[in-house]
């Protein structure tokens, strides 16, 4: 979605941009070409991998560019608050980490059951499966996964790892096929139970809720905020976060009382309501952005 990226982030000649999950640097590259001659970017990635890759993508750009590995959930302390036109945040795990069978993400390939994107942290997935209650991981397969049979898996997970531990992707993605077979149908049976780990793995809904707060403090008035999310859990807090800082009340607790609102100013307003798709010429070449939606919110 690079040309909708651009638009949404209107950049412009001279503009000051961050790409807070930069990834192998495709967009970067793109807002770095587009507000040449003398725009800046700033990206930032927790995969060392793709730290380097981006690095030599950009190279055609020295000295217009820093790219940092770190979390986007950390912004403010990598960047002035204040200081950019515009922030990019590209959710879940990019195609190079899915197509790496070393990396853990993907059942397509057999590999060790890791999912971290940041490979300096401790928690894998093999960890968190091998150890968890059967509660835990029903309560992750449900909430992260929206995996309806979430706990039967969860009770043959602690059952199976009683005989052995569970270390490869194919051992865990084995498991739940026997359990669900497919019967025809397109979708793997462990689709929902990987994204649910991965999500918990790498804390994506934490690091989220705290990145776009982080984003907003490191836009200037009328700079725009643009996120591609992948999935119902991070479009849905997308949507919240947008709908929260863009009223002119607040209140407290959990129910909106309007007697008992409270004006304040509004932090930011939707450049459009709906979330952009990928066209057709998109769908055709990345069949995996089919499910992408772009949301746009500008800082007042």
């Amino acid at each position: 979605m690079v040309a909708e990226v651009l638009d949404a982030l209107n950049v412009k000649p001279g503009g000051r941009y961050v790409d807070g999950t930069v990834g192998g640097g495709g967009h970067a590259a793109a807002i770095l070409a587009r507000s040449a001659p003398n725009g800046w970017l700033f990206g930032c990635d927790r995969d060392g991998v793709a730290v380097e890759a981006a690095q030599a993508r950009l190279a055609e750009f020295a000295g217009r560019f820093e790219i940092q590995r770190g979390n986007y959930a950390e912004l403010v302390g990598m960047q002035k608050p204040g200081s950019y036109d515009g922030v990019l945040l590209d959710l879940g795990v990019s195609s190079v980490q899915l197509d790496s069978a070393g990396r853990g993400f993907s059942f397509q390939q057999n590999g060790p059951l890791d999912m971290r994107m940041d490979t300096r942290q401790g928690l894998t997935a093999a960890e968190l499966v091998n150890r968890a209650s059967a509660d835990e991981l029903a309560k992750i397969f449900w909430e992260l996964g929206d995996e309806p049979q979430g706990r039967r898996f969860a009770r043959a997970i602690e059952n199976e790892r009683q005989q052995r531990p569970f270390e490869t992707t194919g051992q865990l993605a084995g498991l739940i096929e026997r359990l669900a077979p497919r019967f025809g149908r397109k979708a793997h049976p462990a689709t929902r139970v990987f994204q649910a780990l991965r999500i918990a793995v790498n804390d994506e809904l934490g690091a989220l809720r705290r990145g776009l707060a982080e984003a907003v403090k490191i836009l200037k008035p009328g700079g725009r905020l643009a996120v591609i999310t992948f999935h119902s859990l991070e479009d849905r807090m997308v949507k919240e976060f947008g709908r929260e800082r863009s009223r002119d009340y607040t209140f407290e607790g959990e129910v909106d009382v309007p007697e008992l609102r409270k004006p304040r100013t509004p932090e930011l307003k939707w450049v459009q309501r709906k979330a952009v798709k990928p066209g057709e010429p998109e769908l055709a070449e990345n069949p995996r952005s089919r499910s992408a939606q772009l949301r746009i919110m500008e800082k007042i």
